[in-house]
């Protein structure tokens, strides 16, 4: 019976959670309620109040597993090419781009940290977790970038910290565009030569090598 108490909780959260994304990408995070959450869920508040103390807990709860499935995602890729890290990367980031055209709650939630979220009032210390993912993707790009100079892929000269931080500005700018402006361009079939343009900016920049500058390389973590 306990267990399946249990396994009835967490499709109740579930279920929440999925109400959130359908209300907080049609209203934004701050227009939207609790009691509007529960009622898109077919609850009441309370059930809301059993698994999130308020609204920042449960956005948070979003954001957080989003993340951790890109994680998982990106892992994924590492298994399918083990001794190609510039391909793991490659066929990752096409992947991405591309499940925010064909995979609909991926697109909502992208949606919702792009442009339905203001970091104020109760949500203001949201602004600490962004801040918090953004510094740790510094140093995994970075590590991702010296597995590919590793291997030969990358130049050697590269400076890693530096790309990381172009890397991240190139990939979330393409996202943000697009998500506001979804007809603007095909993101389905351009995602292979935004990327492929990216890993050229990689290859061919001399401003990214460490030998263009005289000050030493750029701190990102």
């Amino acid at each position: 019976m306990a267990r399946k108490t249990k396994a009835q909780a967490q499709e109740t959260k579930s279920l929440l959670i999925e109400a959130a994304i359908d209300c907080f990408a049609s209203r934004g995070v701050s227009a939207t309620s609790l009691s509007e959450i529960a009622e898109h869920a077919g609850m009441t508040r309370g059930a809301i109040y059993w698994h999130f103390k308020n609204k920042t807990e449960l956005f948070k709860e979003i954001w957080v597993s989003s993340d951790q499935e890109i994680d998982r995602q990106h892992l994924e890729f590492a298994s399918l090419y083990p001794n190609d890290p510039l391909g793991q990367l490659k066929h990752f980031l096409i992947s991405f781009l591309q499940s925010l055209v064909v995979d609909e709650r991926r697109r909502k939630i992208m949606e919702i940290i792009y442009h339905k979220c203001e970091f104020v009032g109760e949500m203001q210390s949201m602004n600490q977790l962004d801040q918090k993912i953004i510094l740790e993707d510094y140093p995994k790009i970075a590590e991702n970038l010296s597995l590919c100079i590793d291997a030969q892929q990358l130049p050697s000269t590269l400076d890693t910290q530096r790309s990381a931080v172009v890397c991240r500005a190139y990939i979330t700018g393409i996202i943000e565009n697009w998500l506001f402006s979804p007809g603007s361009f095909d993101m389905q079939a351009l995602a292979p030569t935004l990327v492929q343009t990216m890993i050229d900016l990689l290859q061919y920049s001399p401003s990214l090598r460490r030998t263009a500058y005289s000050e030493p390389a750029d701190k990102c973590s």
